[in-house]
């Protein structure tokens, strides 16, 4: 089985160049690395000269600005697929392989299995980094998702639980879902439509013991509050496709700000305009 491993960037070479070496300290090394950069010329240079050697992408950003998740995802594919992949690993640029994650991954693989691992979440880094021999210890899995026993399959999986930070499909489910919807634009949604997708085809859902990856530490807002026309833009695009929001967990806490307001009739969630806007000033 060929596996390839695509990976996003936009920045974080820091974090990327901690994810190439810990590919090039796994069980099994993947036979064609994908790195896609978003409009991130010098993420080209980070993973040069190392093992495993990388083959880069260039995907521009929106014309809004945004990073097009989706498109990126796709492309990565696309170039995967064009080498001959038959098992496509993607991960996310902060995340560090675990030693046994893609053998465990390409033992698993079956078509009409959307695969997952599990994720750890790190804490900041000691001031000379972290250790790749150390990161198991470093933080449990995280506790919102399945963590099956190494060698464990668990079958039947919830599709809302999908994450994209860690994933693995073979190369005939990649096109029976048909790739991302590039609709979505910038942060949020268009990895839940992926698993709504999935779903809808009948691709089932399965958690991989063993395939632990580990989530590089950097601040976070919380709720991500910069993200937040991302987010209302992608949850009514996956209002339209699907009949419900995604991200309310996050639109509720946007509301106890007061950023944005929820009509109960239709279900929609909007941006709260500042008091006074569009009225009328004082005549003079």
């Amino acid at each position: 089985m060929r596996v390839a491993v695509i990976t996003l960037v936009a920045g974080r070479h820091r974090h990327l160049a901690l994810q190439q070496r810990g590919l090039a300290h796994g069980a099994r090394l993947p036979e064609h690395y994908v790195v896609v950069t978003m409009d991130d010329p010098g993420a080209a240079d980070v993973v040069r000269g190392r093992p495993p050697t990388a083959d880069t992408v260039a995907v521009p950003r929106t014309e809004g600005g945004g990073l097009p998740l989706a498109a990126a995802r796709n492309a990565g594919a696309r170039r995967a697929l064009e080498a001959g992949a038959d098992l496509l690993v993607f991960l996310d640029v902060d995340c560090v392989s675990g030693p046994g994650l893609l053998a465990r991954y390409a033992d698993a693989a079956e078509d009409g299995a959307l695969l997952c691992g599990t994720v750890a979440y790190l804490p900041p880094p000691p001031a000379d980094g972290y250790r790749l021999d150390a990161l198991s210890r470093l933080a449990p899995p995280h506790p919102g998702r399945p963590v099956p026993s190494d060698g464990e399959l668990r079958t039947g999986g919830d599709h809302r639980l999908f994450w994209s930070l860690s994933f693995a499909v073979t190369a005939a489910t990649w096109r029976r879902i048909g790739g991302f919807c590039e609709d979505y634009t910038g942060y949020g949604g268009e990895d839940t439509d992926f698993a709504m997708t999935a779903a809808a085809r009948g691709v089932d859902l399965w958690w991989v013991g063993g395939a632990a990856a580990h989530h590089q530490y950097h601040p976070v807002s919380r709720p991500p509050v910069e993200h937040l026309d991302d987010i209302l833009r992608n949850g009514a695009l996956f209002h339209d496709r699907w009949g419900e929001w995604p991200m309310e967990g996050w639109l509720r806490d946007f509301a106890r700000l007061g950023l944005v307001t929820h009509d109960p009739r239709t279900g929609s969630w909007h941006r709260r305009e500042p008091a006074g806007a569009g009225r009328p000033g004082p005549a003079g």
